[in-house]
């Protein structure tokens, strides 16, 4: 990716003093680090998501069709489960289940910054991408996000190579992934109409080719689409059942665009080419060039930020805003294109991995992937298998708050508690909802009748330790409550008989 880079006398580079293989070897370097920060919790233990991905591909290929209703994709589910029968279901090599086409999106994104810019530009913008703190989690995340970029950077890399061609095989190529965009993720779909405007807009010199590739790419992609209808339609009937978020900041906003301040390296050595004559701010890449960069990383973001302030479908969470970050590392792309310098080029890359580097390593924010049930389950049954007690377990998934409370063998049918798809129990096990409600009264006040004369115990996450005050009140009269606990957030009573 980062070898041969040659002088673009062309574009009117002032030429450098080191040698061009010394350049690529610091540009290596510079991607091998950035690299580097997708690995510090490569170990972790799979947090709730994760264990989401594990309960839906459990029951193997029949288990995911029956399954579709989820608003997780079948067409992720399908692959994951051919990892696992291939690579087993150990933790890290589930992670590099995500790690290998996350690598892949890295790429393809250079590809396609390299058809718009100088070639230590397009290395450039694959670092910012590969550096920004969404794709550092989402590159060992469980979950779809990996495949997604992928597609969407390929998506990218095709629209790219199609300014020029004319071929309808290309056209079908391009509706095709952009239909698989939202196979991985619904939200993502958000990003359609950026693609769509470039598309337009890179042919609408030459109507007759317009019509004819458009039609094509509109053929393949509802085609390609259709697999997505029947979750599409869940989701609009539930979409009140799915919101766990509060609504966005202004501030969430800019941290997206600006990699976390990560931009004022980029303003400072702004500053210093244009201190020294070095900025070139006429537009060598073409409007095009800009309209693309700029959509790609707005008008999703903008979407995703509007929906979410102006409905109570709060969506504006890090892992849908990924859809954006290509769009971003490619505005970056197009401003480091502005310094009309190598080495001013050279040194800000150099200087935004070190800096990069030194946060992801140090901050405790990239020491944590995210809470994870995997240490309280563990204790739990350590404890409760001693005399077999039951175990209560608040669900941590929205989606049981509207949901009657399983009982038997249909708690596991449903994936009502999808961390034990994971981490296993072999005591009793009952489920109540996330928030203290009237189900979770009802299931409760029920579980506490059967239980008058036993042990048993009471696990919750952050957002229902409420329903364990509740249960401890409500439990006061028959038992006495203990807490053995907190693991990663996850509280853990004891309710001992009187």
């Amino acid at each position: 990716m980062v070898s041969g880079i040659q002088p673009e006398a062309s574009q009117g580079l002032r030429p450098g003093g080191l040698p061009e293989g010394i350049r690529a070897a610091i540009y290596a370097v510079a991607f091998a680090v950035a690299l580097s920060t997708w690995f510090i919790e490569i170990r972790a233990p799979l947090w709730l998501d994760e264990t989401v991905s594990m309960f839906l591909i459990k029951g193997g290929w029949a288990g995911i069709m029956s399954r579709q209703v989820w608003p997780d994709a079948p067409a992720y589910s399908c692959l994951l489960w051919l990892w696992t029968k291939v690579m087993g279901t150990g933790e890290f090599m589930l992670r590099i289940s995500s790690v290998l086409p996350m690598l892949a999106a890295a790429y393809l994104l250079y590809r396609a910054a390299r058809e718009l810019f100088d070639q230590d530009v397009a290395v450039i913008a694959a670092i910012v991408f590969c550096l920004h703190p969404i794709i550092i989690f989402a590159a060992i995340d469980v979950r779809p996000y990996a495949f997604a970029a992928l597609v969407i950077n390929a998506t990218i890399l095709t629209l790219v190579l199609l300014r020029h061609n004319h071929s309808n095989w290309l056209a079908a190529l391009f509706g095709f992934l952009a239909a698989s965009i939202v196979e991985f993720q619904l939200l993502f779909a958000a990003i359609l109409p950026a693609l769509a405007v470039c598309f337009v807009a890179s042919k609408i010199a030459d109507r007759k080719t317009l019509w004819r590739q458009l039609s094509v790419a509109l053929g393949v992609f509802v085609l390609g689409f259709l697999p997505a209808i029947p979750r599409l339609q869940y989701m609009m009937h539930t979409s009140g059942t799915h919101v766990f978020s509060e609504a966005p900041r202004l501030l969430q906003l800019v941290s997206t665009i600006t990699v976390r301040g990560l931009v004022i390296i980029l303003v400072v050595f702004v500053l210093v080419a244009a201190a020294r004559r070095s900025l070139d701010l006429r537009n060598h890449e073409g409007q095009w060039t800009v309209l693309l960069c700029i959509s790609l990383a707005l008008v999703p973001l903008l979407i995703l930020y509007g929906l979410s302030v102006g409905t109570s479908i709060h969506v504006f969470v890090p892992r849908y805003r990924l859809v954006a970050v290509p769009g971003i590392a490619l505005c970056w792309g197009l401003v480091v294109s502005w310094m009309n310098s190598r080495t001013l080029r050279l040194l800000f890359c150099a200087a935004l991995v070190v800096v990069a580097a030194c946060v992801c390593f140090t901050a405790a924010s990239f020491h944590r992937h995210m809470y994870s049930w995997k240490d309280a389950l563990a204790f739990a049954e350590k404890n409760a298998s001693v005399d077999n007690a039951p175990v209560l377990i608040c669900s941590d998934i929205p989606e049981a708050d509207h949901m009657r409370m399983p009982v038997g063998a249909a708690i596991e049918e449903t994936g009502i508690l999808p961390p034990l798809s994971y981490y296993k129990l072999t005591v009793p096990v009952a489920p109540l909802p996330r928030t203290l409600n009237e189900e979770t009264i009802r299931a409760g006040s029920m579980f506490l009748q059967q239980q008058a004369e036993r042990r048993f115990l009471a696990m919750a996450f952050v957002e229902s330790y409420g329903t364990l005050d509740w249960l401890a009140k409500a439990a006061g009269a028959s038992h006495t409550v203990h807490e053995l606990g907190v693991f990663d957030g996850v509280k853990v009573l004891e309710f001992v008989p009187r």
